[in-house]
């Protein structure tokens, strides 16, 4: 059924192909990147390892994270609703763990309440820029609560709330994936403008051309590559947003602790670590 309602969503222009994006970027994956990725985790989660943890990873899509967190120590849970997405992880997998018990990966959604109970608790739970695409922000992240273990930690990436331009992106992002596969470029190439215009400009007036994009991997510390962020981003659907006050006050409610925040003031992805209080 869920490989249906995916591929029906898809055809109907209400959902974006992210796994067909993810399979580009690992083309280009390589070890800076895989370590970069491996630094994100250290540093949002303040730790050196996570031996002895256990990591479940919702919403894998190229699997980049789940296998830093397995080269970190951590016995690793991959799942994914878009099918290709679980084809990526897989394919990493195979190339650095191959045959590997402690890492696991399974097609799922976040939606499915009955599927993640089935999974039990976990010491870290991680959703980087996954569960305002579900389609149910507000479930989606009440079900990854209800995953963490006591005296474990949530780790969340959630779109920021712009308002109006928040709307304005939504409409584009629809447009977009109500086209035809050959002419979604119309879209794309003014969108990268848009994105990139100010950066690319500054970058030249500097007398560095394209310094920031052809740095991009770097600069963005999680290792990503510049033109799947903009696929991502423009053809993105489901798409909610939250300011970050809401996602705070919605996990404080849920008796956790926020230990780490990294916001973005435009529409990027706001990052939260949240600790789950042991109950005495």
């Amino acid at each position: 059924m869920a490989a249906v309602s995916h591929l029906q969503e898809v055809k109907d222009g209400n959902r974006f192909t992210f796994g067909e994006n993810w399979a580009q970027f690992l083309k280009i994956l390589d070890e800076d990147r895989i370590l970069r990725a491996e630094n994100s985790l250290r540093k949002m989660l303040k730790v050196d390892s996570l031996k002895g943890k256990t990591f479940l990873d919702i919403g894998s899509g190229s699997g980049l994270f789940s296998l830093a967190a397995r080269r970190l120590g951590a016995k690793v849970h991959s799942f994914d609703f878009d099918p290709e997405s679980v084809a990526c992880t897989n394919k990493l997998r195979m190339r650095y763990f191959p045959d590997d018990t402690n890492w696991v990966i399974e097609r799922g959604s976040a939606l499915d309440t009955d599927y993640l109970n089935s999974l039990g608790k976990w010491d870290i739970v991680y959703s980087w820029g996954v569960l305002h695409h579900t389609g149910d922000m507000e479930l989606a992240l009440e079900n990854a609560s209800n995953m963490v273990a006591e005296d474990g930690d949530l780790f969340i990436a959630i779109y920021n709330d712009q308002g109006r331009p928040s709307c304005y992106w939504l409409s584009v992002k629809n447009f977009y994936n109500k086209l035809p596969k050959a002419l979604r470029w119309v879209i794309l190439w003014p969108a990268t403008i848009r994105l990139w215009g100010p950066t690319t400009l500054r970058d030249i007036l500097k007398g560095q051309p394209f310094h920031t994009w052809r740095n991009y991997p770097k600069i963005s510390s999680r290792g990503m590559s510049p033109w799947r962020d903009v696929v991502d981003w423009v053809g993105g659907l489901p798409f909610e947003v939250a300011t970050p006050d809401e996602i705070f006050h919605l996990f404080q409610k849920r008796g956790f602790n926020l230990t780490e925040l990294k916001t973005d003031d435009g529409h990027g992805c706001n990052e939260f670590v949240f600790h789950r209080k042991t109950h005495s």
